[in-house]
């Protein structure tokens, strides 16, 4: 049986290649004012937005357990998989790499835990990839390294109408935050090396669009892309920016997927994101 592909639920894979991949995906949970749920499962993007318009919120997140990582192991390996490859969020932005890493520690060398040093798609590419590997045969080892090559040729770039929700949750520290809501600005983020840091700020939402538009096209170079673009509560943005992406590319434009974030990104960057991620494929 081919070596088994996990992922977690930040990486907002649309249903339909989850499926087509055979991925399995392990969830993180939300806390919205007190109440606990697993993201995609009892809680989705609407139940975030909605709870952080309200004045008095508290919402948090946190990794899945490494029970549960151990428990997804074990049960994928006892069903025949050769081996596991578990690709996750930046360890920079959460913990859940630590747990993978935990519960793979007791399982010696019959799973290997990537760390994608991004988040969305930035995740879910490396996830498909190591997912076509293992159907076409390859081994664990071969698996982990084509997780690894397409973490590094992916790029994510974001726009969020405030950096408060970032501060809120520790991702960027208070100078960063006042730089962002000194008048009125609006921040273009990336994760250079799995970690948020702001790029440069624009006057308005529109213009933060146009930016995104610019810098992906820059990631991409001459390489063939595939493209992911994410949003929270902003379909217009996200159609306006796939539009946009699609003129400028042309024909190098191979793959392009459209979805909204979930709720432990909306929790952390808040209502109004527009994120685009970059696969840049390797030279046939």
């Amino acid at each position: 049986m081919p070596v088994a592909v996990v992922t977690d639920s930040t990486a907002y894979l649309p249903s339909e290649l989850v499926q087509a991949h055979r991925l399995t995906v392990v969830p993180l949970t939300v806390v919205l004012n007190g109440a606990e749920g697993l993201e995609g499962v009892e809680i989705h993007p609407a139940d975030a937005t909605r709870a952080l318009s309200g004045r008095r919120v508290t919402v948090s997140t946190s990794r899945p357990a490494p029970e549960q990582f151990s428990l997804t192991y074990r049960r994928l390996l006892d069903a025949g998989a050769d081996g596991v490859v578990s690709v996750h969020l930046s360890a920079e932005l959460s913990g859940t790499v630590e747990a993978a890493q935990l519960a793979a520690a007791d399982l010696g060398d019959r799973v290997a835990v990537v760390d994608s040093r991004s988040a969305g798609m930035g995740l879910g590419f490396p996830a498909i990839a190591a997912a076509t590997a293992a159907a076409a045969g390859a081994d664990l080892p071969g698996v982990r390294d084509a997780a690894l090559d397409t973490v590094a040729r992916t790029t994510v770039w974001f726009y969020v109408d405030t950096l408060e929700f970032l501060r809120r949750g520790g991702r960027i520290n208070a100078a960063s935050a006042l730089l962002g809501t000194a008048l009125s600005v609006k921040p273009i983020m990336h994760m250079p090396d799995g970690a948020i840091v702001l790029r440069e700020k624009v006057r308005t939402a529109s213009r933060g669009v146009a930016r995104l538009v610019d810098l992906a096209v820059e990631a991409a170079g001459d390489a063939e892309v595939d493209l992911a673009v994410h949003h929270l509560a902003a379909p217009q943005r996200a159609e306006a920016l796939l539009a946009a992406l699609t003129d400028r590319l042309g024909d190098r434009l191979r793959d392009a997927y459209v979805s909204e974030a979930g709720a432990v990104v909306a929790a952390h960057a808040g209502p109004g994101l527009a994120c685009v991620v970059v696969h840049r494929r390797a030279a046939a």
